[in-house]
């Protein structure tokens, strides 16, 4: 499964984004999918994930503020991100988890990240 994630930019503190991140290749296989960042000089982190059931769970710093959503019939992946500070720049990647009955036979390539820079 490849990624692709697009939608970053440059925006004022306070301002809004939205993420997106279409998959291609072996989609059927995709179970919960994640979003996670790497800003400057840091390790990367988890920002929010969601089962195909739709649940989800998000890191501290966003709850509130950011939003993740799918589309399966699009093979698509969201990130809204309102309310935006400094501290949420940094490149933004998915990633997806596949079910078990798919095995090894499929892999997962992370994309190129989509970079989201916040200015103060």
């Amino acid at each position: 499964v490849r990624v692709v994630e697009s939608g970053g930019g440059l925006v004022p503190a306070g301002g809004s984004l939205r993420l997106s991140c279409v998959a291609s290749g072996d989609t059927v296989c995709i179970s919960t999918m994640t979003w996670y960042r790497q800003g400057p000089g840091r390790e990367r982190e988890k920002v929010a994930s969601i089962t195909l059931g739709g649940t989800t769970n998000y890191e501290d710093s966003v709850k509130g503020r950011f939003t993740i959503s799918r589309d399966d019939a699009r093979n698509t992946l969201y990130l809204q991100m309102n309310s935006l500070k400094p501290e949420d720049t940094a490149s933004y990647y998915c990633y997806a988890d596949f079910k078990s009955y798919c095995g090894l036979d499929v892999m997962f390539y992370w994309g190129k990240g989509t970079l989201v820079t916040v200015s103060s």
